[in-house]
């Protein structure tokens, strides 16, 4: 079932998708700050649909105009995050293609993600990072209201085989609830 927004619907990932993640996934401003290399192939997008973009709270972002996937944004529940290790709590990733940044997009994905994670699937606490030098991804868990909890230093970033400071942050229901649930 898909979920929507004002100007977006988050919607499961198809294989049909492949060319249009790879158009975005492709450019190397998106991945690499992120922690992940470009993609290199339809192909290779296709196989990232199929592996990596499966998971069960796995979504393609999508414009309400064309339904065409322009990002990700994912739930990543106990057992696919290192971010804990409770039934109840989650971590949230995100990324849109470079053509539609600083349009309050991934911030509209993750705010329906957030209400999705507290309301329909009962979490208490959703956990958000981002490396250094990523202000695009800080600006967003700002915009939504997370809170700071640590920085860790060396971190291991296994696709781009280096390490990186990453900054860890926290929503819990209580204080979405009295942000009054937007942005």
């Amino acid at each position: 079932m898909p979920l929507v927004t004002e100007r977006i619907i988050l919607r499961r990932w198809e294989e049909s998708d492949a060319e249009s993640l790879f158009k975005y996934a492709s450019d190397p401003a998106v991945g690499p700050i992120a922690g992940w290399p470009v993609h290199k192939s339809v192909s290779e997008s296709r196989d990232v649909i199929k592996n990596v973009f499966s998971g069960k709270e796995a979504y393609a972002i999508c414009l309400k105009n064309d339904c065409k996937a322009v990002g990700a944004i994912e739930l990543l529940l106990n057992g696919h995050t290192d971010a804990t290790e409770r039934d109840d709590e989650c971590e949230l990733g995100y990324w849109i293609g470079k053509p539609f940044w600083n349009q309050g997009l991934v911030t509209e994905a993750a705010q329906e993600m957030l209400r999705h994670a507290f309301e329909d699937l009962g979490m208490k606490k959703v956990w958000c990072r981002y490396y250094d030098g990523n202000v695009r991804s800080k600006r967003v868990q700002e915009k939504l209201g997370f809170v700071f909890q640590r920085t860790d230093f060396g971190v291991e970033v296994p696709l781009l085989g280096e390490k990186r400071t990453s900054h860890v942050n926290c929503m819990t229901k209580e204080r979405w609830e009295m942000l009054g649930n937007k942005i």
